[in-house]
């Protein structure tokens, strides 16, 4: 296919959360699409309603696993098949698991690594060489507040996602004399689909969650997804063509002064 003249960005758990936020803040921003996620989290449903505005063209889903080599590899062969081009990369696809370092398994610990960390770095292996050869593009990894003040119970979560800002700082100085940019967002608590389902098991609604997180950090709650995206859109834009390397945190300030009563 002749290469489309918006960019192209690929955003990897993009089926719902922080990743569909991006999905729907790069189309709005009239950018073609190409998300991933696993085979049972809704994907084609995604690709459905979001297409449904007219942005069928501009949208595209592939079913895969960020733990697949092969299903990576995939995913940017179809955005360069189908729209000609690969601009950005949002690697987003992750698991949340907790455990302490003396209840853990090996087993448990190799999961969340494999997904959160070594997930990111297969999709940039795939995604960098077309960059690279374009002489331009930026990667955005989600990771963590975990990653710089780290909690109790979560040890390869917090691991996995202190990882990621080596990683996008690893490919900001092996990449940036080739025109490319890589920066990690460490949201705060943000309200994803992943917690609004967890509390809904428990018998807790999405309002009672809400005010349940009211005085958190310095804005008095949590984020909304939409909120964290609009941070990853600018950092993956040429607004943002001065930053690089860098982990931003938009965590509402609790990164500051903790929760607040």
């Amino acid at each position: 296919m002749a290469e489309t003249a918006a960019a192209v960005a690929l955003v990897t758990g993009g089926a719902s959360g922080i990743g569909r936020a991006c999905v729907e803040s790069f189309l709005r921003q009239g950018l073609a699409v190409l998300f991933t996620d696993l085979p049972a989290s809704g994907g084609e449903r995604t690709l459905v309603e979001l297409g449904a505005d007219g942005d069928g063209d501009r949208l595209a889903y592939v079913s895969g696993d960020i733990r697949q080599s092969a299903d990576n590899a995939r995913a940017v062969k179809t955005a360069l098949e189908r729209f000609g081009r690969l601009d950005i990369l949002v690697a987003n696809a992750g698991v949340q698991t907790p455990g302490r370092l003396l209840d853990a398994s090996d087993d448990e610990i190799k999961t969340v690594l494999d997904v959160n960390f070594l997930g990111a770095a297969r999709i940039c292996r795939e995604a960098l060489p077309s960059m690279i050869a374009r002489g331009k593009g930026a990667v955005v990894a989600i990771s963590s507040i975990n990653a710089v003040l780290g909690f109790p119970g979560m040890l390869a979560y917090d691991a996995s996602k202190a990882a990621l800002i080596s990683l996008v700082r690893h490919i900001a100085i092996e990449h940036g004399a080739s025109g490319i940019r890589a920066n990690a967002v460490c949201p705060g608590a943000t309200l994803t689909d992943y917690h609004l389902q967890r509390a809904a098991a428990r018998g807790v609604s999405p309002q009672e969650l809400r005010s349940k997180m009211r005085g958190y950090g310095l804005v008095g709650r949590a984020a909304e997804p939409a909120e964290i995206a609009e941070v990853v859109t600018f950092l993956a834009s040429d607004r943002a063509s001065f930053v690089t390397g860098q982990a931003i945190i938009a965590d509402g300030g609790f990164s500051i002064i903790g929760s607040r009563s």
